[in-house]
């Protein structure tokens, strides 16, 4: 097997620095269980510093004060080619970080950004895979999102439908892992998603549900290693049977509010600003 090649990635984070478990909008979430900002902070370092490592750029973007979850910048934008999508949450409690994200991106000097008109979380629902947006529906993201990210991303969507509330963001249910190549949960899409998927990755890797509530599928590729919960130990076993390099990370305290590597890393795609 052919050694996979590392593509040089661009993202954008956030410091979990008033990270927090104190409302519920997805079944991960418990405020009557205790949070650690502390772990939570050293375990998204951990992170930060290994995408330094493996040789990709990292921005950061101010942490709200009372927007824990916006460490899952993921979340924030889609980028495609320089142009932002910027989102609009569904969740009241995440509302402000549009704001904060659009503004981000403004000054860093992005030309082309737009906030959706529709409901749309990011990379949490719109994955680019090659020349496809696959674009989740069914808990967070409104499909006439995907209108409007067809029209400004210039890419072709594909509509994939959740229908397991643990998995309620695109991203946890599926990860690409190079152009052509995906993994995902079968049983968290419907009938009609499931017959997309197969027809347009049928060599895809099949998670386990184990895998899946551990958000394995909450992972981020370069094309060679693939950065994952430390927890989805079968779905790293069979990444590397692949010819991935799968990295195992410690994430369980960002799980505690629904979200893991995938989560905390936006990618900033094609035609971007170069300055610091």
């Amino acid at each position: 097997m052919s050694r996979r090649a590392v593509r040089p990635r661009r993202y954008l984070m956030c410091r979990p620095a008033y990270f927090d478990v104190v409302y519920s909008i997805n079944p991960w979430m418990d405020p009557s269980k205790p949070s650690d900002t502390e772990l939570a902070v050293l375990q998204w370092e951990r992170l930060y510093r290994l995408y330094r490592t493996l040789g990709h750029r990292v921005d950061l973007i101010e942490p709200g004060e009372n927007l824990p979850d916006m460490v899952f910048a993921a979340n924030g934008a889609t980028v495609v080619d320089g142009r932002v999508l910027v989102s609009r949450f569904r969740h009241e409690q995440r509302v402000p970080e549009g704001a904060a994200y659009e503004r981000w991106f403004r000054d860093a000097g992005f030309d082309e950004v737009l906030v959706s008109d529709a409901i749309c979380e990011g990379e949490g629902d719109l994955l680019t895979a090659g020349e496809f947006l696959l674009a989740g529906t069914g808990f967070r993201t409104d499909r006439a999102a995907h209108v409007t990210a067809f029209a400004f991303l210039r890419k072709p969507v594909v509509p994939l439908t959740l229908v397991d509330d643990r998995f309620y963001h695109l991203d946890t249910a599926l990860a690409v892992l190079d152009d052509d190549e995906v993994v995902y949960f079968p049983d968290a899409f419907s009938a009609d998603s499931r017959r997309v998927l197969r027809r347009l990755y049928p060599d895809a890797i099949l998670a386990t549900e184990a895998d899946a509530e551990a958000f394995g599928l909450n992972a981020v590729s370069d094309g060679r290693h693939v950065v994952l919960p430390e927890a989805a130990v079968d779905l790293a076993g069979r990444l590397a049977d692949r010819g991935f390099e799968p990295i195992g990370m410690d994430v369980s305290e960002l799980h505690k509010a629904g979200g893991a590597v995938k989560c905390c890393t936006l990618e900033l795609r094609g035609r971007v600003p170069v300055a610091d």
